[in-house]
């Protein structure tokens, strides 16, 4: 079983990260009859739904709906959002997800100057949230890039819950069910970019992750941004139709050998530059 879906509900955003490749893609709001389909399709295939690939989820108006749809069919959902609409997600709450993923580094990223309103309002959701049994994940994933107020982010997140905090081997426990998460900010892959020099590379793309645009398209990982490699169409094959086509056991034949055979793959900071995926 392939652990994860990355199904992306809708790839409209409320931001413009400067660290964000965005997507030339028509913009989409999945429709509830095209969840249904495309969940019914996933059903007993995969194990965690993350709604996110592109797209800010918050904007979606059926994501509770969304969320009680995809526990009822089995799916573990996981929400990842940039935390700026927080204020008006009740209804997430009371959806019960599974997780929430909360990008902190997303603020910096837009240049923004508002970070103890922001803060104020992303721990006002996240104690709720916690004290309901959701996981809360605050990243920062920005080391060695849009990092320069870490520290006061940091000082701020202190005043909503009190040190000490319990280290861990990516960051902190804060308290029950909030956790920060530290990690390198990436180059996202780029079919314009050149070529990183590697004489190997290793990826789980088809091996425990999917991606699922808003049009159905089935991308091998949640980093193809474009639907540059579109292996088939889930809203006219099934899943198991998809992942044995001749481009998409090409490409898990390749990593299985430690080599990148799509050049987008080649292209992928994430794997490429720091050889995080190693088997």
């Amino acid at each position: 079983m392939i652990t994860r879906c990355y199904l992306e509900i809708t790839n409209i955003c409320n931001l413009d990260c400067l660290f964000c490749p965005k997507t030339r893609r028509e913009k989409r709001l999945m429709s509830l009859e095209e969840f249904n389909i495309l969940t019914n399709r996933l059903q007993g295939e995969i194990e965690f739904l993350y709604f996110h690939l592109m797209g800010e989820p918050l904007l979606h108006p059926h994501l509770p709906q969304f969320i009680a749809d995809a526990k009822a069919k089995g799916f573990i959902p996981v929400i990842t959002t940039n935390g700026t609409l927080l204020s008006r997600a009740q209804s997430v709450i009371e959806a019960q997800p599974h997780k929430i993923q909360i990008s902190l580094h997303a603020h910096e990223g837009n240049r923004r100057d508002n970070l103890d309103e922001y803060i104020s309002n992303v721990m006002q959701f996240t104690k709720k949230a916690a004290e309901q049994g959701i996981i809360i994940v605050l990243r920062l994933w920005n080391e060695g890039g849009y990092n320069k107020n870490n520290n006061q982010l940091i000082e701020l997140l202190s005043q909503h819950i009190a040190r000490p905090w319990k280290e861990r081997y990516d960051g902190w426990r804060l308290s029950d069910n909030i956790y920060l998460e530290f990690d390198n900010m990436f180059e996202w892959p780029d079919d314009k970019r050149n070529e990183y020099s590697s004489d190997e590379q290793f990826c789980y793309a088809l091996r425990n992750q999917i991606g699922v645009l808003a049009d159905g398209s089935v991308v091998p990982c949640c980093l193809d941004h474009d639907g540059s490699i579109t292996l088939g169409n889930l809203f006219e094959q099934s899943l198991d139709e998809i992942l044995a086509s001749a481009r998409a056991r090409r490409l898990y034949d390749g990593f299985t050998r430690h080599k990148a055979v799509e050049p987008l793959c080649r292209r992928c900071g994430y794997a490429s530059v720091t050889k995080r995926f190693r088997k």
